[in-house]
């Protein structure tokens, strides 16, 4: 078990290097990629549950605790193969699954794919770009609106796809990340509140929060660091309207980031927010005296300051693990 253990556990050098190929490279396109495949099992595993009339809380939980057992399984069954092979192949391993579990290179090129067209004054475009990434209309968007969107998913994902992903693994090894990844995939397919998944997609949903607490309002706190060395960025705003106005939005954890990311630009996030031809929310996070996002510069800074976060909540976490080994 103890070998087991040590073949399993987070390293420094895993994470250093995952982190840095997430970022070159962006997410690793395949057929097999882990995520996927996950996805793919949950939808067999769901059909069974439903087969035998487990659409409820319960069957929620099954699907939980079935798909995180195989994939815990699988990835130390590999693992295992791969270190018979020798070191080599066994890190080489280790650090292709984490990298590929990792999401922040790609979420920075999907937002300034809507920059790049904004640039290029093609607002159709960066209509179409933004509907990637946010499921709300698009039609009634100008170019501040298109850039508010961006910079509001850039944030809110920055932990799920990145923070939090490096936490579990840092607390709980490969076995971690994997079931933070089992459950941020069970939440983003099931964890609806329909009347298919208000009760079976429940578990998935408040398992998500659960997993994401923490490091979701660590984020705040690394927003507001990072606004140190960003050009005009307020660490007193971002740390004061992150409290006030994480708490405007629905989800227990997306403000966080995204109004300490508000406060660090010294400008405003939201506003109006149209779904199914409904408006569905008029607020706004931020300094009530600040402008709206608006301009390249905005985008810029915003970038910056969540790239920054990120990178320091990496750099932490591999300080942690060289101080643990």
């Amino acid at each position: 078990m103890e070998g087991l253990t040590g073949l399993l556990g987070a390293r420094p050098d895993v994470l250093a290097a995952a982190v840095v190929l997430d970022l070159l490279l962006g997410d690793p396109v395949y057929r097999f990629h882990p995520v996927r495949l996950i996805g793919a099992s949950l939808i067999m595993i769901e059909s069974g549950l439903r087969r035998i009339g487990a659409n409820g809380y319960g069957g929620g939980i099954a699907l939980f605790v079935i798909l995180a057992s195989i994939w815990i399984f699988i990835a130390a069954f590999l693992q295992l193969g791969f270190t018979a092979l020798g070191p080599w192949p066994a890190w080489l391993f280790h650090v292709f699954i984490v990298y590929s579990l990792l999401a922040l290179g790609d979420l920075l090129r999907a937002v300034w794919r809507v920059e790049r067209a904004l640039e290029n004054q093609d607002l159709a475009s960066a209509r179409f770009a933004i509907s990637r990434l946010v499921g709300r209309d698009t039609d009634r968007m100008d170019e501040g609106a298109c850039r508010r969107a961006a910079i509001e998913s850039l944030s809110e994902n920055l932990p799920d796809g990145f923070i939090s992903a490096i936490f579990w693994y840092v607390l709980l090894g490969l076995p971690g990340i994997v079931v933070f990844k089992v459950v941020s995939t069970m939440d983003s397919m099931v964890g609806y509140r329909t009347p298919r998944y208000l009760r079976f997609g429940r578990c998935g949903a408040r398992l998500d929060d659960a997993m994401n607490f923490i490091p979701a309002r660590l984020t705040w706190l690394l927003i507001a660091l990072s606004a140190l060395v960003v050009p005009s960025g307020s660490p007193a705003k971002a740390l004061a309207f992150g409290y006030r106005h994480a708490r405007l939005l629905p989800s227990p954890n997306s403000g966080w980031p995204e109004a300490a990311t508000a406060g660090a630009i010294q400008r405003r996030l939201l506003g109006p927010i149209w779904k199914d031809g409904q408006l569905v929310t008029d607020i706004w996070l931020g300094d009530p005296n600040d402008p709206p996002v608006s301009t390249h510069a905005d985008m810029k800074r915003a970038t910056a300051v969540n790239v920054m976060a990120g990178l320091v909540a990496a750099a932490l976490a591999v300080a942690a693990l060289v101080g643990v080994a």
